[in-house]
């Protein structure tokens, strides 16, 4: 069979499998994969450097699906390229990672051609793609962390790492401002192994694009220090094999390549090209779709003879090559570098280098004390300067959020100039005004096995919150460090005060929320962070002052690890009442438990850092911590009450916020809102009474 017409049956079917799929289940969106799949076919069997046989080695390209609407054409790729299952989510044995039954499967339960692409569920696939823009600024994390491992890592002789990243983008995904952000962070870091490819079909759901995406697009990009290519024709493999070559050839900046299609390319439609976009053709326009490609109408999910041997001797031989070559290489990197190659396995299984609480520091107590977030900066830097993949840095706040990496050797992450290629070594990450771009960034960073951390204002998680949700689907343990945590931040008012953030939080599966009462607390709860292998994390941290307690008379800190532990007890561990809090306003039941106590009333403080964490605490550390017998329960935080119910009962108290804050100092807010000791005591006094008269 001639070169062009082994082609053509390759991206036939790649074609034909998709809408196979996507009109088996009656439901998806059969058309960018029949406009997309010449370039996915071209990237793949003539660019693409990865082992079928072994999806996860580290130097592999990455191929990001960002336009998560055109899986059926991923979930094709997968299968016709012969790509091996590979992780806990598949039962032992060998088999594809996507088989025929699984293609036929589409869209229904237990399939592992889901509605979108999902990261450990469908090996293949890189991240979790289906919200638009999010696969793009992603692709931007994993760029960087090839950069990052690359300067901190390749030896003369031995270039461990360097891969590109490529990522297939839609329309939909150019009008969402992550994209932008990340486009924009991303040209003004230089990442020259960054290619998006841009299928410009004209159309979304809505109909074409013209009703609302009219910009230059080319001209945008290239402002952001983009290098730019166009392909006219989405069916001319040359066109695209060009324009791959340049962004090969590119050293200086991130490439965009925009590629003309039609949706449905060339297949004759009956219908509204939008149909094709956002529902199955149906029965009759599929047949003469496949009529129109020469394919029998009658053959539904065919792989013709040669196709998948192709495939074979394309991308499946290069990738096995170039994974060979690279385990050689990495042995005798082992044996030069002993050290270095150490540190790549204890990322690849995401372990903690010894000795990386060496320098952790104790807090003496202190009435006064210091912000959290002061305390959580110092143990950031004990930790950092002994794990040297621990990285991440703020959204332009980390003077405020205290996230600077200070330690002589940290330095920033920058584009080289010059000869200073160590630029790319810095572990201090400007992200600068892009709350959402950063914490997507902060996945891909993760997703390539990096510790990042990434941090902002706790009430700038709203900008934040679709790649957050994308970070705890994947099970990635991406440190998120939000300071300024409540109302008591003070004079800027009700537009930076938090509320409903952190109810939100506690809401999000897999989200593990800390809020730590004091700096000893910081200290255990960074303790928590970094033995977490499959969890995302929230540290909540003040801006302002609290106490540093005394764990001589208090329990110590260590209790964070369960989540709630018993801080302050009633002689006998037999209390009349309950005070429940979270990080500052533990110090406030710690004042009112003290004047209970001197008036004879018997009371016990539970810091509750995690709810998350003391969720899977068995029940019986639970009813000791929180015995269902005494239900004179108080619960005090500085932002909704929203579940705290589940603690108090529906008959305890709790003290919390039911409106947006004030625009006054702090200690002026807590008291117009009624956060003082005074009220702690006669809440609890008030519950105690209560239940003595129901009996």
């Amino acid at each position: 069979m001639k070169q062009a017409q082994i082609d053509q049956l390759c991206i036939d079917t790649l074609r034909m499998l998709s809408i196979d799929a996507v009109q088996k289940a009656n439901s998806g969106h059969p058309g960018t994969p029949l406009d997309a799949a010449p370039v996915a076919y071209c990237l793949w069997q003539r660019f693409l450097r990865y082992d079928p046989a072994d999806p996860d080695w580290p130097n592999r390209d990455r191929f990001v699906l960002s336009a998560g609407h055109a899986c059926a054409l991923l979930y094709s790729l997968l299968h016709v390229c012969g790509v091996k299952a590979k992780g806990p989510s598949y039962s032992p044995g060998d088999r594809l990672a996507v088989t025929l039954d699984d293609l036929k499967t589409f869209r229904q339960a237990g399939s592992r051609c889901t509605g979108h692409p999902e990261y450990g569920w469908t090996s293949g696939v890189e991240t979790t793609t289906g919200p638009l823009g999010q696969g793009a600024a992603t692709s931007v994390g994993m760029a960087i962390a090839e950069r990052w491992l690359a300067a901190t890592y390749n030896r003369p002789g031995y270039d461990l790492f360097s891969h590109n990243v490529y990522a297939l983008c839609s329309d939909g995904d150019m009008m969402e401002g992550i994209t932008n952000e990340a486009a924009s962070l991303a040209g003004h870091l230089k990442l020259s192994n960054l290619c998006w490819i841009y299928d410009d079909n004209h159309i979304t759901i809505e109909g074409p694009t013209g009703l609302t995406f009219t910009e230059d697009a080319a001209a945008r990009f290239a402002a952001y220090g983009w290098n730019v290519a166009r392909v006219s024709d989405a069916d001319n493999l040359a066109r695209l094999d060009d324009a791959l070559q340049a962004f090969i050839d590119t050293h200086d900046r991130p490439t965009l390549i925009i590629i003309q299609s039609h949706i449905g390319q060339g297949a004759p439609h009956k219908h509204d090209t939008n149909k094709a976009h956002g529902e199955p053709l149906g029965a009759e326009e599929v047949r003469l779709t496949k009529e129109f490609y020469g394919w029998d109408p009658d053959a539904d999910f065919k792989v013709p003879d040669g196709v998948v041997a192709h495939f074979c001797a394309h991308v499946g031989k290069r990738g096995e090559i170039a994974h060979a070559a690279w385990k050689k290489l990495f042995a005798a990197y082992r044996a030069q570098y002993p050290d270095l190659a150490e540190q790549v396995d204890q990322m690849q299984e995401r372990e903690v280098p010894a000795g990386w609480d060496a320098a952790l520091p104790t807090f003496a107590a202190d009435a006064k004390g210091l912000a959290t977030r002061d305390s959580s900066g110092q143990i950031l830097n004990a930790i950092a300067a002994h794990m040297p993949w621990l990285l991440g840095g703020a959204a332009d706040l980390s003077p405020s959020t205290k996230t600077d990496l200070e330690f002589d050797f940290a330095g920033d992450f920058q584009a080289p100039e010059g000869e200073q290629a160590v630029s790319y070594r810095g572990r201090n990450f400007h992200f600068g005004l892009r709350e959402h771009a950063m914490c997507a960034i902060g996945s891909g960073m993760s997703l390539s096995r990096l510790r990042p951390f990434v941090s902002s204002f706790l009430i700038f998680t709203d900008y934040c919150r679709a790649a957050l949700r994308l970070s705890s689907m994947m099970e990635l343990p991406l440190i998120s460090i939000w300071t300024h945590d409540s109302i008591s931040l003070g004079e800027d008012g009700p537009t930076h005060q938090p509320i409903e953030q952190i109810a939100s939080f506690r809401a999000m599966p897999g989200m593990v929320v800390l809020r730590p009462a004091d700096a000893n607390e910081v200290v255990e709860a960074w303790r928590v962070i970094m033995r977490m292998k499959d969890r995302p994390v929230c540290l909540l941290l003040t801006r302002q002052a609290v106490p540093t307690f005394d764990r001589s008379i208090y329990a110590s800190a260590e209790g964070v690890s369960r989540g709630a532990y018993v801080m302050a007890d009633a002689v006998g561990n037999k209390p009349d009442v309950l005070l429940l809090a979270t990080g500052s306003e533990v110090a406030l039941c710690v004042t009112a438990y003290e004047e209970l106590k001197a008036d004879g009333i018997k009371a016990r403080v539970v810091s509750m850092p995690s709810w998350e964490l003391f969720e899977n605490q068995p029940r019986e550390y639970r009813d000791i911590v929180l015995p269902p017998a005494i239900t004179a329960r108080v619960a005090v935080e500085e932002a909704s009450g929203f579940g705290w119910e589940r603690y108090t009962g529906f008959d305890g108290a709790v003290l919390a916020m039911d409106s947006f804050g004030l625009s006054a100092p702090s200690k002026v807010v807590a008291k117009h809102f009624g956060f003082e000791p005074a009220l702690v005591v006669a809440a609890a006094k008030a519950q105690i009474a209560e239940r003595r008269s129901a009996t």
